[in-house]
Order: structure tokens, then sequence, then C-alpha cells
């Protein structure tokens, strides 16, 4: 079968697409002819091996997994030993980030506990579209956060993937949602629900005066003091990645800054068949939909994670592998 394959941390210039074994599924797996993959920021950082504190997970000098790919939508193939939800033929999605990756690929096998059914109201692209991302916007918010109704949230970054079922799943718990995005992702963020926008190219939240109960700081780069000056005096800011410097300086100062009755937290989502049950009602409920920004093929995995890379998609990038 084909892959994109990577052997040393770097640029995506260091991705092939080669031929590799297809494998076989073993006690409590699933073998999936995969559809449809989608790019997350835990990609650019297994790939890159930034910032340092991730080559924990993948690898400390070499990548210890080779393929990329967490969200995937495909077709179950075939079943191992001890698989009782499942059959061939049965329509699947699922994140393979605590599993070890491997969706860029023709074929993956995946544990049971990691996928469900599919929506079947969505295609495999816009079923691959929805795992980490959608799961870390709804356990940031109903989990984490606990939002309740007439709340305030502002979600820094809210083009982006997580970004974007963030607006969606914010409003759906009944919060008053405020996003932060470049100019030419106003519109965007008004039609997924937003009911403000602030254009931070000309306008700074932190120095606006206004508070929120609940910020997410989405991929961000801002300081951890802006977010703090944002924060209603009961409020909570959430962390969800970002660059080395950000993450660095909530790791250190982020469990001492906050004032009286203010918490600062990071969200480690995870993605089980409870929460993607979950997000398939939702979205045959018509209350989430995935937005795509571009879509891919396998070949042009390459091309896709530079794309991903500059940190300006709007909303999620796929890679279609099946035509």
């Amino acid at each position: 079968m084909k892959a994109i394959v990577f052997n040393q941390y770097g640029q995506p210039d260091v991705l092939l697409l080669e031929e590799v074994k297809k494998p076989s599924p073993r006690n409590n797996e699933v073998l999936i002819k995969v559809h449809a993959v989608s790019l997350n920021y835990a990609d650019w950082h297994m790939l890159t091996g930034k910032p340092f504190v991730a080559r924990l997970s993948f690898g400390l000098f070499r990548p210890m997994k080779n393929i990329l790919g967490a969200d995937i939508a495909g077709v179950v193939e075939a079943i191992g030993p001890g698989i009782t939800r499942f059959k061939p033929g049965d329509e699947v999605y699922g994140d393979l980030g605590m599993v070890g990756f491997g969706g860029l690929a023709e074929y993956v096998c995946a544990p049971e506990h990691v996928i469900a059914t599919k929506p079947t109201n969505l295609t495999y692209e816009e079923s691959a579209a929805l795992p980490m991302a959608s799961v870390t916007a709804l356990q940031a918010l109903q989990n984490d956060g606990q939002v309740q109704p007439g709340q305030e949230v502002l979600i820094h970054g809210s083009a982006g993937g997580v970004g974007t079922f963030a607006i969606q799943i914010a409003k759906y718990l009944g919060a008053e949602v405020t996003g932060v995005c470049s100019t030419r992702n106003i519109e965007q963020t008004l039609a997924l629900g937003a009911d403000h926008v602030i254009d931070y190219l000309k306008e700074d939240f932190a120095a606006n005066g206004k508070t929120y109960d609940l910020i997410l700081g989405i991929n961000g780069n801002r300081s951890i003091f802006d977010y703090r000056k944002a924060l209603a005096p009961n409020g909570k800011y959430l962390m969800i990645g970002g660059s080395d410097k950000q993450i660095f300086q909530f790791m250190l100062l982020g469990p001492f800054i906050a004032r009286p009755g203010q918490k600062m937290g990071s969200v480690f989502a995870k993605t089980l068949s409870k929460e993607l049950i979950a997000i398939k009602d939702l979205a045959e409920a018509g209350k989430i939909r995935p937005l795509i920004d571009r879509t891919y093929k396998l070949a042009e995995t390459p091309e896709a994670m530079r794309y991903l890379g500059t940190g300006h998609a709007r909303a999620k990038i796929i890679i279609k592998i099946v035509p």
C-alpha cells in the first residue's frame, strides 16, 4: 500500500510517498481502508519535533512512528479477534493521536476504542475534519471550561480547526461568543454563529477593557499577561496549543499569576468512542458542521503540510486518499 513516510524530524520536504506493507488487525483492532484524513497541528509538531517538549511523546532524537495522520474516515475492511461493535463495510471515523497516528496511508489498523460510526449526513472528507478539533473544542468548553448559558466566551484563534468548532459548540451551550481573527475571516466567524468579532489587525482584545468568563487561546502567541487582562474576576483561561514561547511561559508562570478567583489551565483532549459518538450526534442534529479550507491528494501531502505550517489555514485541511 502507499503511505506518506518520514524518518527524521524536519520540514515537509522529509515526507516521502512510499510503498509499505499493508497492516493486519490484531486483537481488538479493525483494518480501515482510509478515504480521507485531516491535518492537525499535532501532525506539524510530530513532523518538526517542535516545541522540543513534544519529543517526549514522539521520540527524543528520531520519530518513533513514521506515518503522520490522526484524524481519519473510511470503511472497515477486516476485523481482528475481540471486535464486537464493527463489521466489514461499516463507515467509521476516528482519532489515532493516542495510538501512534498512521492515517496518511491507504490502510491503517485502529483499536476499537478510538473509532465510531461516522455521521450519516457527512462525507468522508467532512467526517475526517471532525475528531481531534471538535473533541478538543467540546472538552475545553464543556468539561474544562464548564460553560453556562449567558456566559461571555472569547475564542482567540476562531478561524482555525478548533476555533471553528469552538464557536459552534459555545453557541450550542448558550454562551455569548466573541471570536478573534484576521479581517479575511470575519465573515466566516459570524456565519458560524459568533455574536461579536475582533479583528486582531485593527484591535487588541487585551486593551479594550472588555472581560470574559472564559478565554480559549488556540495556537496563539500572545503573552499570558494579555489573557489575564481580559479575564473576568472569576474567569478562566485555557491554553490549546500555541507557540513555543507561549507554551513555556504558561508552564512557568501560569499556576502563579492568576488573580484570586481566576483560573489558568491547558487542554489535553482525549478522543475516545464516547466523545466521537457525542460529536456524531451533534453533527447529525445540525448543531455543528465542519469547514474545509483545502483538499489535497495523498501525493500532495508535503504541499498540504507546508500550508498548515503557515498558520493561516481557515478551518480544516483534508488529504483525500480514495478518489
